[in-house]
């Protein structure tokens, strides 16, 4: 049977919207006193407030993970708030697809900055505080989930620089899973499809380019990916899910 998370602290990157968000409330649900961590601050606010009014714990902090000393800095506020740290959930991206002749320099950096080095610098920052987690555990056990993309194991035309952010995270994540597999935190990274979020919002016509290549597929709900998170982190001890990889029914 899952073990619930009572009494665990949990960061959640991303929160101020989709994937971030569903998981933040199932983990808060679970439980787990949940911090926010987006740029938002009125959606994180708005969170935090409903996550409470629900009868959890939540603490919202407006931050850009892009910076490492924001990174860290978030870090250090949960610490001192809650002394302690038992699960990340790096949820934070952004996916500015599109012909790569056209597609401004700048998109590509903020990809990399937020999907890849955004990911490192609150890793680097939380690893000494999950490993401490452990001994002091009644579950014995710790976890990063990685919110990766099928895009990080398959490569399509104009997705370059997202795939390769994708790509090195769920590399990385299996670095860091043999690495710290002895100390009991377990790494383990999710692979969506085509998802309901604001990722193709985020510059025009990327749904339109999606469903050029793949048709017209129901996405799923970010409800449906933060289950799969729920699942990784609620097993015993003994239990490490390593990957998941989850596609839309109607997705070849």
């Amino acid at each position: 049977m899952a073990e619930q998370l009572d009494h665990t602290v949990v960061i959640v990157t991303g929160a101020s919207s989709g994937i971030g968000q569903a998981t933040a409330i199932r983990l808060a649900s679970a439980g787990a006193r949940v911090v926010l961590v987006a740029r938002r601050k009125d959606r994180l606010t708005k969170l935090e407030q409903q996550i409470k009014e629900a009868g959890g714990d939540a603490y919202a902090i407006e931050a850009d993970i892009s910076s490492a000393g924001e990174a860290a800095e978030a870090v250090a506020k949960t610490i001192a708030k809650y002394g302690r740290l038992d699960t990340l959930i790096n949820a934070a991206g952004v996916m500015m697809n599109g012909p790569s002749i056209e597609s401004p320099l700048a998109e590509w950096d903020q990809m990399v900055n937020v999907n890849l080095r955004g990911l490192m610098y609150i890793t680097k920052a939380a690893l000494p505080h999950l490993v401490e987690a452990v001994s002091t555990s009644s579950r014995k056990v710790t976890d990063v989930v990685n919110i990766s993309s099928v895009s990080g194991r398959i490569a399509a035309p104009q997705v370059a620089i997202y795939t390769a952010t994708k790509f090195a995270v769920t590399a990385a994540t299996e670095a860091w899973r043999q690495e710290f597999t002895k100390q009991s935190v377990r790494f383990s990274v999710v692979e969506p499809g085509a998802t309901v979020s604001e990722l193709f919002e985020q510059k025009d016509g990327q749904w339109e380019g999606y469903t050029a290549m793949f048709g017209e597929v129901e996405r799923l709900h970010a409800e449906d990916i933060a289950e799969a998170v729920a699942f990784i982190v609620t097993n015993p001890r003994r239990v490490a899910v390593n990957e998941i990889l989850i596609r839309p029914t109607d997705q070849a």
